[in-house]
């Protein structure tokens, strides 16, 4: 990837589209919110994953990430819950819970973080 400067941050061009990052929102996505959001989806991505291997594909999920942050060591991420909320039939919440902690395990976002950011998570099942 090259990123070029701009005015207020840096653009990347991607075959999707332009990338442009910035510290100031009004000018691209922040750098923590691409480093969450990459952590978010590509937990919820191997999740979708492990979940139809076992049988028990899910119709809908969504993910919210929580975020902390420790101001007094350059504003860094220190912890980041995920809840996933999964819509499906046939879930079993044992099953699912197994499935979350294989997610984690084969993420490569969450991998490349584990030993710098605490990764909890939580979820609920609705039919």
């Amino acid at each position: 990837m090259q990123f070029e400067a701009k005015e207020n941050g840096f653009v990347t061009h991607l075959s999707y589209g332009d990338l442009h990052v910035s510290g100031d929102e009004q000018y691209g996505f922040r750098p923590y919110q691409l480093m969450v959001s990459s952590i978010a989806v590509c937990s919820s991505g191997v999740l979708r994953k492990v979940l139809d291997k076992m049988r028990m594909p899910c119709s809908d999920m969504k993910v919210t990430a929580e975020v902390v942050r420790n101001e007094e060591k350059a504003n860094r991420i220190e912890k980041i819950h995920l809840h996933f909320i999964i819509s499906g039939e046939n879930l079993q919440e044992e099953k699912v819970k197994k499935a979350i902690e294989t997610s984690h395990k084969n993420c490569p976002m969450v991998q490349s973080v584990r030993d710098s950011i605490v990764i909890t998570d939580s979820f609920e099942l609705v039919s």
